[in-house]
């Protein structure tokens, strides 16, 4: 039986494999889908801190249900880990207005990968108009206000 831990590492490890393919290395989307993750470990534990809004929670619960869903705008099973791009825009997306609307540290703490959340967040929002395009961006970003 696999725990949660384990789920994350095996999600890091997939990741970094793919990335050390040629399609992965050549990838110009490859340095945030090893974000994709450390994102989704983040959503995981900021919808159990009690010190998280309801509100901001349920928007939370969207960006992990979207993450899993098999059924989304680029999916994985289609796109390997390519599909991962909306997902990885959606949790920065969602995260984003968490920081703007509670203690940006709430979010820190829970955070397992690597750099500054805070510039990662940022840094993804800033390339989601590259990675997906800006008509599908603000389809989703329509989606998760």
């Amino acid at each position: 039986m696999m725990n949660k831990e384990d789920f994350y590492q095996n999600f890091r490890e997939k990741m970094r494999k793919w990335l050390a393919t040629d399609e992965g290395k050549t990838n110009k989307f490859g340095e945030y889908l090893m974000f994709a993750p450390d994102l989704f470990h983040l959503l995981c534990k900021l919808s159990l801190d009690d010190a998280v809004p309801v509100k901001e929670k349920a928007k939370l619960a969207g960006a992990i249900a979207y993450f899993v869903s098999p059924i989304d705008l680029l999916p994985e099973a289609l796109t390997g880990p390519l599909g991962y791009v909306d997902d990885i825009a959606v949790a920065a997306f969602v995260l984003n207005g968490l920081v703007n609307n509670t203690d940006k540290s709430i979010v820190e703490k829970h955070w397992a990968g690597d750099g500054d959340v805070l510039q990662v967040i940022q840094s993804i929002i800033k390339g989601a108009d590259d990675m997906l395009g800006s008509g599908l961006w603000a389809k989703l970003r329509k989606k998760f206000q």
